[in-house]
This record gives C-alpha cells, structure tokens and sequence, in this order.
C-alpha cells in the first residue's frame, strides 16, 4: 500500500488492534440502508486462540440455532476459532467500517473489505464528493450482534452477523451546512454483513464480503 511512514505506522496498529480482537452503506438521513452503491461493506475479525471453543458452547453465545452446524464445521476446521471472539471482533469491525466509510478513508477500507465490497464504498465516497456532501455520523451505539447465519465451503468459511444499532446521521454541503440528518435523533438500523476468510491460511484477517438490510 502506498502508505507514508506515518500512515503505515498508523494502519499497522489498527490492522494489529483488529486482529486481536477479531478479525454496505451509506450514511445518509437513513444510514446503511437502500442502493448497492450506499451499503457499506465490512473486514476482518478475530485471531486464533490456543483453546478451540467446544461445540456444546456454541448454543452459549450470541448465536441463532441455524448458524450452529456451520460454526461446528469451522470450529472443527480450524480448532483455534473462538465465537464468541468473533462476535466481539465483529462489533469492531463494523464500527470502523462505518468510521472509514463516512470519512472516505479509501486506504483504511482497502484492507477491511472484498473487493466487490471496496469497488462499492468507492464509488459511493465518489458520488457523494462530487455532488460536494459531507457525512457527519456518528455510531452512537450497538445494541447487539448476532450470528446469523455461517457456512464452510471447502477451506472458505462465511459468517453473517446481524447488527442492531443507533446512528446519528448528519450530511452537509461544502460550506458545512446540514442538507440532511440530525445529530439529535439516532436512528435505529438493523444491518446483515458476513465476513469470509479462507481457513489455516497465512492471513488471520476476514473480511467483510457482502452486506444486506435485516
């Protein structure tokens, strides 16, 4: 990447923040919500830990029933896995998703996110600079997060988190006036985002592959 010193230096911590912890849309009046070009996708999750979590602990965590049997396949894939590591993991990722997204920070969402998801974040962060706008949100809070759903194809593992949260959405023109949102008034978003890593690979990092409206 072609990051400065300063830059690498800054990138590198949040890559090993992230890591250790973990690891589609827009922010307008209604964040996270309505066109593929708006909906932000999401990155990476959790390492590895020395104790694989058992299955039996899997019903435990904050899991629906059908996300069970693919999360034994993985668990059972890759020993080290920790769901309830990933959930948290998970709450981190998509906080700076979001952060990175409305802030148009390019180089931060090039290293979260697919690049189908990327190419997306794009030209959203392209439209909306050229129509001369502004995001000014705010996650304000994530009430909670879910697995939903979560597969192994393969070496390719895929885990869907719902996320319920609260976000302050303001959008401004160039001179800093508001055209859109308020600050005041959160507004309550359900949002769908799976992550996909490719399992006992090199890279710990999984990556937010597709995002959808719960």
């Amino acid at each position: 990447m072609p990051y400065v010193v300063i830059l690498a230096m800054i990138a590198g911590f949040v890559a090993l923040r992230l890591y250790m912890v973990l690891g589609k849309r827009t922010g307008h009046e209604q964040p996270l919500s309505k066109p593929v070009e708006e909906r932000a996708p999401i990155t990476t999750l959790p390492r590895p830990i020395e104790n694989a979590a058992e299955p039996r602990d899997i019903a435990n965590r904050n899991v629906d029933a059908k996300a069970e049997p693919g999360l034994r396949q993985i668990v059972q894939a890759e020993p080290g896995f920790d769901v309830g590591q990933f959930v948290d993991g998970a709450q981190s990722a998509y906080r700076m998703i979001l952060e990175a997204y409305w802030k148009g920070d390019e180089d931060a969402l090039d290293w979260l996110v697919e690049a189908d998801v990327k190419q997306a974040f794009a030209d959203a962060i392209a439209a909306r600079t050229e129509s001369g706008h502004v995001l000014d949100n705010r996650l304000v809070s994530i009430e909670r997060a879910v697995i939903a759903d979560a597969s192994l194809d393969g070496k390719l593992a895929r885990i869907t988190v719902r996320f319920d949260a609260d976000i302050a959405a303001v959008t401004r023109d160039s001179e800093g006036n508001v055209v859109a949102g308020s600050m005041s008034d959160a507004v309550e978003t359900h949002d769908v985002w799976t992550f996909a890593r490719t399992l006992r690979s090199s890279d710990p990092n999984w990556k937010l592959a597709d995002t959808d409206e719960a």
